[in-house]
This record gives structure tokens, C-alpha cells and sequence, in this order.
């Protein structure tokens, strides 16, 4: 029997190989912790409702850098480049003396603050106090129409021919109009709301920020040109966004106050290029924000005279001595818990004086509500503010006026005694320059005053060093 062999084929068709498919993950637009499913609370950073679905692309191109090479430090030549004028004293005293070239800028605040005032106000001040600038500003919202911005720039009275501004939200198409006028410095209002064509993601997402940001950020370091990013705030008052946001500029400025108050303080939390301990003070008017060269002034223009629970306070914000008003009021509970209440003050410092008042001083306030409140809007943390707390505190609950013309600062330990603090000599000239005659401090910050220093501050000024809190009570309510 004859069997016929037919050639076998070994061929093995390969079926056509799908490309994988782009995963979707729930992402915290937090912190940008990312998740299978959805999460009730991110386990990182622990915000509730944070987690919002989104495709994870798969990268289509690998990110390839420039290759550089390793240098000596004492080979790097640094040139001496001035600073630019934003025209504003109080917003340059924040930045380190004025604008950075090539620095990337973020400024935060509430909605409605001022933070677009600001920056329209910043353009305006770089031409009109920089003849040598040259060139144009490009101011792009991502938000508000050209009419719209139009129409506050009247009210501001800016028309200046230099500043151009178009309404765009795509960031590839903000970089074609850069790469066409060529400015001398960007203003992108606001983060939160521009995205890149790369990602699918939502604007305001994590992955949006995060890629908007990082492009403006190589933008601004290879050409030299600085950029300003307004963004938005949370209801717990960080910048919102990933936190990364803020590791990638240079520097972040937080606009603080009271849409009910009229006053505005700028305040430096990041700055690679100045300190961060500055503060400018802007108030709110018809025609925009108006410097405050002298708060201290201003703050205490409404004082109420020969009523308890009120006190003036020396505290300093960077280099700059301020004086507040802080005022208190002590009254019988109504409830089983007596409740400590402190606006622009750290309640548990309060807690803790308090306990010292009562261990130390005396006082027995474990039935008493005790609100605290620092006049204009400004929150103080530093240590100095202790005494202020304190005999604030007394005045209210023993219904005896701190005298008028006396102000002091000092900070209280866990004994009762009075702590020497830093820079006393300038809180005591800030106090002579207003015009009080008498001011407590710690006995040892008296001792290390020489009497031409005393002379130079304002020999009328009464100066009385105090150990304790008793011995400042005495002298502040005769108690």
C-alpha cells in the first residue's frame, strides 16, 4: 500500500496584536494618589471626595533631555542682573526686591481677593518704572472674556499700549501666541483652567496642572522671561492642585484677607530668590489696590479708648515691625465646656496661656468663654504675641482697661516668666514713631539696650522690663 506524503506547512499566521488599551484609575486631585476604584477618603493625604475617575495614556513619546555636563562650581560665572520693578513697593518687598528673570511666580488667593487686579496692576508698574524693559506683556485669561478684562482695566485707569491680552485656554496655542510676540514677561490667570492637548484629562485635574505648569516652568528657564500663574484656592486655603505645583515654581505667594474687610496682605511662602518672613499690605479701593506704606497706622486707627479687653502688640513680619490691636472677651458659659475662640491667633497657644493664667495668675477661667480677635485681618504666630494674649485676657476678665498709651510684646514660658525676643530695638522705634509713651518688655532685652540705643529710639518713651506676668499685669491694669 502506497501512502502519499504531502509536505506539511510549519507556517504559523500570526493574529494581528491589539495595542494595549488605556487603563482608567481614580486619581485624589489632592495629592495625586491614584487608585483601582473609588475612595471615600484618600488614605494619603486625607481628603474626603477627592478621587475622580480619568484614562491613564500610555506614553507615546519618551521625553529625551539635553545631554550636560558635570561643572566645577568655581568654574559657574554669575552675572549681576537688576531686577525688575513691578512698580508696586509692597508686592517687591515680598519678591526679594523685585521680579526674577526667568522665574516662574505663583499667586494664590479666594476668589474675588484681587488676584487679577494684581497682576493687571504688576503689568502696568513694569513699564511705567522700567524705561529700559522694552518689548510687550502678554497677559493670557483663561477665564474672563477681553471685554470683560477691558472693563476692570478702566476702573483701574490702565491702558497702556505694551500690555496685550488674548483669551486662550489650550496651552500649545498660549505658546504659539508667546512664540509670535516674543514678551518680556506672562501672565497665565488661571492654572486651574488651562490644559495641554496631550492628556484627555479634564483641566484642573492633577495630571493638567501638573503638565501646564512643568511647560511653563522650561518655558521661563530657556528664555529668561518671567511668568506668573494665578491659581485658585481650596476651602482650606492651599493652592488648589497637586502639591507638586508648588515644589515646580520658584516662588508662591499667597493674597490673604476678608473680602469683607478692605485690607489685603501678600504674604511669601516659597522664594528661591528672597526671604520668605515678608509681607506686603494693600487695601482694596474703587480704583484698585493702594500700598499701605505704614500699617501699624492704619490698623490702629479705629482703637476704641478706656475699654477692657483690648491691647496693642508689637510683632514683626520679616524685617517689618508692626503694631496691632488685639482685643478679647471673657464672659460666663452657657454650656457644660467652655469654648476657646481665636481669629488670626493659634488657639492652641491660647489654651495653653490660659492655662498659665490660671495656674500662675490666678484667674479662674475654666468657666469663662474666651474669644479673641486680631484687629484688620492679620494672623500672627510668632512668640513675641504672648504677653499681648495674656493681658489682653486679664483686662477683659477683671473689666479693667489697659492703659492707652502703652503697648508691649514679650513671650510667655510654661512658669509665668517673660521671654527676651528678637529685633526689640525696631519694635520699640515703630512704637515711638506712633506715638506712645510707654512700652513693657522683657527685662532682658532691657538689659542688652545700651542708653545711646534708648536715646536713638526716643528718650521720652518710658521702657519697663518685666520678669513675670504679674509684674506686667501690675503695669499694664494696675492689678
Amino acid at each position: 500500500m502506497t501512502v502519499r506524503s504531502e509536505p506539511i506547512n510549519l507556517t504559523v499566521r500570526s493574529a494581528p496584536i491589539n495595542p494595549p488599551k488605556d487603563k482608567t484609575v481614580f486619581q485624589c486631585q489632592s495629592c495625586g494618589r491614584q487608585s483601582l476604584k473609588w475612595v471615600g477618603k484618600c488614605p494619603d493625604c486625607g481628603t474626603w471626595n477627592s478621587f475622580v475617575e480619568q484614562r491613564q495614556e500610555r506614553s507615546k513619546s519618551s521625553r529625551v533631555s539635553s545631554r550636560s555636563t558635570p561643572t566645577s562650581i568655581a568654574d559657574i560665572e554669575l552675572n549681576d542682573e537688576e531686577r525688575i520693578s513691578t512698580g508696586l513697593q509692597e508686592l517687591n518687598r515680598v519678591l526679594g526686591g523685585g521680579i526674577v528673570a526667568g522665574s516662574l511666580i505663583l499667586i494664590g488667593g479666594d476668589p474675588g481677593i484681587g488676584k487679577s487686579t494684581l497682576v493687571l496692576q504688576l503689568l502696568e508698574g513694569v513699564y511705567t518704572n522700567n524705561a529700559s524693559v522694552g518689548g510687550v506683556a502678554l497677559y493670557v485669561s483663561a477665564e474672563e472674556s477681553l471685554k470683560q478684562i477691558k472693563l476692570r482695566a478702566k476702573r483701574l485707569g490702565i491702558d497702556t499700549p505694551e500690555i496685550l491680552i488674548v483669551s486662550e485656554t489650550s496651552i500649545e496655542v498660549i505658546f504659539e501666541h508667546i512664540k509670535q510676540v516674543k514678551p518680556v514677561v506672562v501672565v497665565i490667570d488661571s492654572i486651574q483652567t488651562v490644559f495641554t492637548q496631550e492628556l484627555n484629562s479634564a483641566p484642573g485635574s492633577v495630571g493638567q496642572v501638573r503638565e501646564t505648569a512643568m511647560k511653563l516652568m522650561l518655558y521661563a528657564k530657556q528664555s529668561s522671561v518671567p511668568v506668573f500663574i494665578v491659581g485658585h484656592v481650596t476651602k482650606d486655603g492651599a493652592i488648589a492642585g497637586p502639591r507638586t505645583l508648588e515644589h515646580i515654581v520658584d516662588t508662591v505667594i499667597y493674597f490673604e484677607g476678608d473680602r469683607g474687610h478692605p485690607y489685603r496682605i501678600l504674604r511669601a511662602v516659597k522664594n528661591r530668590f528672597g526671604s520668605t518672613n515678608e509681607i506686603g499690605v494693600f487695601e482694596m479701593r474703587e480704583g484698585g489696590l493702594a500700598e499701605v506704606s505704614n500699617p501699624s497706622e492704619l490698623f490702629l486707627a479705629e482703637r476704641p479708648m478706656g475699654v477692657s479687653g483690648t491691647t496693642v502688640i508689637s510683632t514683626m513680619e520679616g524685617t517689618r515691625p508692626l503694631l496691632v490691636e488685639l482685643q478679647a472677651l471673657v464672659t460666663q458659659t452657657t454650656f457644660g465646656v467652655a469654648r476657646r475662640t481665636g481669629i488670626g491667633v493659634d488657639v492652641n497657644r491660647v489654651n495653653l496661656l490660659v492655662a498659665v493664667l490660671e495656674k500662675i495668675g490666678g484667674l479662674h477661667l475654666g468657666h469663662m468663654d474666651i474669644f479673641l480677635n486680631v484687629v484688620g485681618g492679620l494672623r500672627i504666630s510668632e512668640p513675641a504675641f504672648d504677653l499681648g494674649i495674656i493681658t489682653t485676657i486679664a483686662s477683659s476678665f477683671l473689666d479693667r482697661p489697659v492703659q492707652e498709651s502703652l503697648f508691649l510684646f514679650g513671650e510667655v514660658g510654661l512658669s509665668g516668666e517673660i521671654r527676651a525676643v528678637s529685633q526689640a530695638e525696631s519694635r520699640l522705634k515703630e512704637g515711638a514713631k506712633i506715638g506712645f509713651k510707654q512700652a513693657i518688655l522683657p527685662e532682658a532685652n532691657l538689659t542688652r539696650l545700651s542708653p545711646a540705643t534708648i536715646v536713638n529710639i526716643n528718650p521720652q518713651i518710658q521702657l519697663k522690663g518685666v520678669k513675670n506676668i504679674d509684674e506686667a499685669l501690675k503695669i499694664a491694669i494696675n492689678r
